[in-house]
């Protein structure tokens, strides 16, 4: 009983430690980039604001709207990373290794360049829909042959499926090479250039989303022991493993949809998590939103100051963190097997 107590009291102080660096991630989001704003002049920019000051405009319209996109995007993906891990009970699974972002990433361009989608409403659905698809084929692909669903071989069909989309969609870029600046945010990943008007209505799906998964937590629990497990506690896997489904496409496609294709958030972030709460979903989800939000806040300010003036993707940040810790998974997994 001692013991559970201390556990407990443990994985509260890293929830509040967690919140709180996140909220310095977004004040120091908010404070620093090409044009660094005083901390004073961040807290004046909301509680008085001043029209004129050319530092509270920087604040409330061009950092601001980057920075909650940044805290969205990083906590849905991560999210999605960890339904993806217990769906596929695969710990290489996340959106972008199993071709999901590719495949959103496509129909996005696909939508735009052929059939001059622009509104984000719009572009929502047609996310959603190349997300599933991309899924749906890694799922075929991966449940062929003799070892089906291995971690291993849904691994491959998720790189095949990848530069499938990859491939589609550079076609796209060159047929269509007038148009190439407006779909780069896409293909590159980056987290600026969105009003706040353009990305509250995505905002609710990601919420909502986020609390259907923490209610399905208990479930996914059980899920873990394996499906005949499951089914004799009285779970419906294969309606738990539909939901979760839909879940990941949703998470997948709204941040697709904001800020184009990163990677690794939903790799690198439920593993970190896992290591200090374990896997009890409801911590474990709680943990993963929170590390997954101000990592990629932390990634898009480096991304300002790494080669100032010029910015570096975001997308290329996070593969900068994540590649590494991919392989290091790769090879502890093959030295396991």
């Amino acid at each position: 009983m001692p013991a559970m107590h201390a556990q407990l009291f443990i994985r509260y102080g890293v929830l509040v430690l967690s919140v709180l660096i996140c909220v310095g991630a977004f004040v120091t989001s908010l404070a620093l980039g090409q044009y660094s704003v005083s901390l004073q002049d961040v807290w004046l920019a909301f509680w008085h604001p001043d029209p004129s000051a050319i530092e509270h405009v920087i604040v409330t319209t061009i950092r601001l709207s980057r920075s909650v996109v940044a805290v969205s995007v990083g906590a849905a993906l991560a999210v999605a990373g960890v339904l993806m891990q217990t769906l596929t009970r695969n710990p290489l699974a996340s959106p972008a290794i199993f071709g999901v972002n590719a495949g959103a990433v496509f129909f996005i361009v696909l939508a735009s360049q052929w059939f001059a989608m622009s509104a984000m409403s719009d572009l929502v659905w047609i996310a959603f829909l190349g997300a599933a698809v991309a899924g749906a084929l890694v799922y075929t692909l991966g449940s062929m042959g003799r070892d089906a669903q291995s971690p291993v071989r849904m691994v491959l069909a998720g790189a095949a499926v990848t530069a499938l989309f990859m491939a589609f969609t550079q076609g796209i870029l060159v047929v269509g090479q007038e148009g190439v600046d407006s779909v780069l945010f896409w293909v590159a990943g980056s987290v600026s250039g969105r009003e706040l008007d353009v990305i509250t209505p995505v905002l609710p799906y990601l919420l909502g989303v986020m609390l259907a998964a923490l209610f399905l937590a208990p479930h996914m629990n059980i899920l873990l022991s394996g499906d005949d497990v499951a089914t004799g506690l009285g779970v419906n896997t294969t309606l738990l493993k539909a939901a979760l489904s839909v879940l990941v496409i949703i998470l997948a496609g709204a941040s697709i949809s904001m800020a184009g294709n990163i990677g690794f958030i939903g790799l690198v972030v439920p593993h970190m998590a896992r290591a200090v709460v374990g896997n009890d979903h409801k911590w474990l989800l709680l943990l993963s939103a929170i590390w997954g939000a101000s990592l990629l806040l932390i990634a898009d300010v480096a991304g300002r100051l790494m080669i100032a003036p010029q910015e570096v993707p975001i997308g290329v940040m996070t593969a900068l963190i994540g590649t590494p810790f991919f392989i290091y998974l790769a090879r502890k997994g093959k030295r396991d097997a």
